[in-house]
Parts: structure tokens; C-alpha cells; sequence
């Protein structure tokens, strides 16, 4: 009886381990996004936040307009839940080329490039 419950808590642990969305909290995305970054909690947002396996991929945007993308992968194993730090890269500004004409020599020297 007791070998059965056994088997089938490890059984359990087996099918939620590898499950990201279920081992990686929005808690945790907080704390390790500040740590990463820098920055204390609360002066920045999490948002598209996409489970895959394993790995959690998400956005951050900034109180001072920056934007990053991260990832943390997170499981449940026998030592409980695990979660990694927080990987982050700097996203670029887009600029809006709406306004913007094309630019070459002959434009530029008519002085109508912006």
C-alpha cells in the first residue's frame, strides 16, 4: 500500500514536472526581472507572457520607457519548485519612418531630407 502511494506521488511529480506555467509564478517574473535588470519591483510591467514547456518567455516595459525581453525556465521536481534567473535583452526603439522620406546625396543637397 504504502509502495503504491509512493509510485503514484512520483508519478504526479513526473507529469507537472517541466510545466512552466505551473512552476513559474508572476511573483517569481517580478523578482527576478528586478534582480536582472536592476530596478526595483513595482517600477516596471510584465506583459505577453508565453508558457512553452519549460521555458517562460515575457516583455518588460519600464516606468522610464525601456523594453526588454526575457525568459526564465521553471519545473516542479522532488526539491519543489525551481525557477532560473531571469535573461533579459535590451529591445531597440523603433522609430516611425511614416515621416521620414527616403535620403541621397542629390535630396540631401536640396535640403529636403529630414
Amino acid at each position: 500500500m504504502i509502495r503504491k502511494a509512493i509510485y503514484l506521488s512520483l508519478f504526479a511529480m513526473l507529469m507537472l514536472a517541466g510545466c512552466a506555467s505551473m512552476a513559474v509564478t508572476q511573483g517569481d517574473l517580478q523578482q527576478k526581472t528586478s534582480i536582472a535588470l536592476d530596478i526595483p519591483m513595482g517600477s516596471f510591467t510584465i506583459y505577453d507572457r508565453q508558457d512553452s514547456g519549460v521555458e517562460t518567455k515575457y516583455k518588460v516595459k519600464t516606468q522610464k520607457g525601456y523594453k526588454y525581453s526575457c525568459y526564465v525556465t521553471g519545473n516542479i521536481s522532488v526539491v519543489g519548485r525551481v525557477v532560473s534567473d531571469s535573461v533579459c535583452s535590451h529591445l531597440p526603439k523603433t522609430k516611425t519612418s511614416q515621416n521620414k522620406k527616403p535620403c541621397n546625396a542629390l535630396l540631401k543637397a536640396a535640403g529636403r531630407c529630414n
